[in-house]
């Protein structure tokens, strides 16, 4: 399935689009907020890894509705390397199916989903990851890329 298309403002307000990634693998990983402890864990297990992810030749990116501030003060506050786009209109969220019914505290409502997309060099999603866990996550992923690069 061909990844649909982006173009939006990262942690330092530079504009980043699918097409900056042809040729190169990407995780694109959707999470529902920053600075909070699930987003946090996944954000520093990607963070942790990225060398390992750079190996292979995978770039790792992430998406909220957060804006590009919050992104910033995540960004400073983990010594987080990797880009993080805002989406604040969920323009991109929804294109990617990761914006759905939620349930906390016994409270239904609509939110960004905990979604993952492995994406290859030609643009197609090659695996999703839906309602991952934060904590293990970046491993599961680093798991897989190598048989998803064969």
């Amino acid at each position: 399935m061909k990844a649909p298309n982006f173009l939006l403002k990262d942690q330092n307000g530079d504009k980043h689009g699918l097409e900056d990634y042809k040729g190169k693998w990407l995780i694109l990983y959707f999470y529902p907020r920053d600075n909070t402890p699930g987003c946090t864990k996944e954000a520093c297990g990607f963070r942790d890894n990225l060398d390992e992810y750079k190996t292979r030749g995978v770039e790792v990116v992430g998406i909220s509705k957060d804006s590009e501030a919050s992104h910033k003060k995540f960004e400073s506050k983990f010594d987080l390397n990797f880009t993080l786009l805002a989406d604040p209109e969920l323009n991109i969220i929804k294109a990617y199916g990761a914006w759905g019914k939620k349930k906390f505290m016994g409270r239904d409502f609509e939110g960004t989903l905990r979604n993952t997309y492995v994406i290859n060099p030609k643009g197609e999603i090659v695996k999703k990851y839906e309602k991952v866990d934060p904590k293990i996550h970046a491993k599961e992923i680093l798991e897989d890329i190598e048989s998803l690069q064969k």
